[in-house]
């Protein structure tokens, strides 16, 4: 969906394709035929801008087979969909029954990563429509943060830098800008806001530019850190880096967690396949939700699980939707927004969807509910 800015500019909201991962282009297709473009139909909207996600292989494929990606441009076509940022997290479709840490493998110390990424890049440079200023990249924060070192440091330090000489030559050669956007995640090298902030700030541009590589801010991953917004935003302005682009939802919050219930119900949310990190109020953190016995239990656990916002969550638990509703207001709205890049990112909901078409009514909800609260600060339709 596109949205004017109160400055002129248009601010895009889309969803994140991961919620319907597929490792192969045929997959990928049917899942924007049988879902994305039933989204897209249900908000009755012109277009819909779509996170795409693709495993290396596919990425490698697209990079380099005009016809693939001639193929891909067609189903986006067929379906109203338009490509503006990618998710370049997840490097392949894990089959294991636990992944773990594994999520942010390979890191950016190792060659896959950057050959990835760069692939990446080449695609999202072909696929951005024509109207865009600028194109966006999620990825890893450096990697998980063990084991990390100063050497680890200058390898990851040098492969950015690589990348972001890619991103100029890109530039020179198709007249599209790509951006990479650096999301901070609990457990990684780069998990709060201020950390990302020092890392990134050499590539902040000091004469109020748009820098090619900047910050991801995602909403859950903020609140299940105990970032306060304020803060956070201060950082990030004082620092001069940009926010590339935003990931949308919330978190679940325990306020009792020594109620046995209550942490029942909380674990029943996600997935032990991947890391559900929890964070107490005022005190420690543990990697995963199966640690949660070394916390005290005395204050309020917030949980790596991506909700919904338009949906409460099951009791007793409840949801950091204050904290998205306050990186919203400051993300777009005021004089001009901090990124032009919107993103739903649900990954967890009360019961799994049991087909496309259920899966397509609810993230039209949800993007019913930004919607909303984007027309409340004063956007509008585009």
């Amino acid at each position: 969906m596109r949205f004017r800015h109160r400055d002129g500019s248009i601010v895009r909201l889309g969803y994140c394709a991961t919620v319907h991962p597929a490792a192969e282009l045929d997959e990928l297709v049917a899942t924007l035929d049988g879902c994305a473009g039933k989204v897209r139909a249900h908000l009755g909207v012109p277009v819909l801008s779509i996170g795409l996600w693709f495993p290396h292989r596919l990425a490698d494929r697209l990079a380099n087979s005009p016809a693939a990606l001639s193929k891909l441009r067609r189903a986006l076509r067929r379906n109203k969909l338009e490509v503006v940022t990618l998710n370049g997290t997840p490097h392949a479709l894990f089959t294991e029954k636990v992944v773990g840490s594994k999520l942010y493998c390979p890191d950016w110390t190792e060659p896959e990563r950057l050959r990835y990424t760069l692939d990446l890049i080449d695609v999202l440079a072909e696929l951005l429509p024509s109207d865009a200023p600028y194109g966006s990249i999620s990825t890893v924060p450096l990697g998980w943060r063990v084991p990390w070192s100063k050497d680890r440091n200058r390898a990851a330090r040098a492969a950015i830098d690589r990348v972001e000489q890619h991103l100029e030559r890109t530039e020179t050669r198709t007249g599209r800008t790509i951006r990479i956007a650096m999301e901070t995640e609990p457990g990684c090298v780069l998990e709060m806001i201020g950390q990302a902030a020092a890392w990134l700030d050499r590539y902040s541009s000091p004469d109020g530019g748009t820098s090619r590589i900047g910050l991801g801010l995602d909403t859950c991953h903020l609140a299940v850190q105990y970032e306060d917004p304020a803060e956070s935003f201060e950082l990030l302005w004082r620092s001069g880096v940009d926010v590339v682009k935003a990931q949308l939802s919330v978190a679940p919050t325990l306020v009792n967690p020594s109620d046995g219930p209550g942490r029942y119900v909380l674990g029943q949310l996600g997935t032990p396949k991947y890391l559900r990190q929890v964070r107490e109020w005022g005190g420690p953190g543990v990697d995963d939700l199966a640690q949660s016995h070394q916390l005290s239990g005395h204050a309020a656990w917030r949980m790596h699980a991506h909700l919904a916002a338009h949906a409460a969550p099951p009791d007793p638990l409840s949801a950091t939707t204050g904290v998205l509703d306050e990186c919203l207001t400051r993300l777009v709205g005021g004089g001009h927004p901090l990124t032009h890049h919107l993103e739903s990112e649900v990954y967890v909901w009360p019961r799994v969807p049991r087909s496309q078409q259920g899966l397509a009514k609810r993230l039209a909800r949800e993007l019913t509910w930004l919607r909303d609260r984007l027309t409340a600060l004063g956007l509008k339709a585009a």
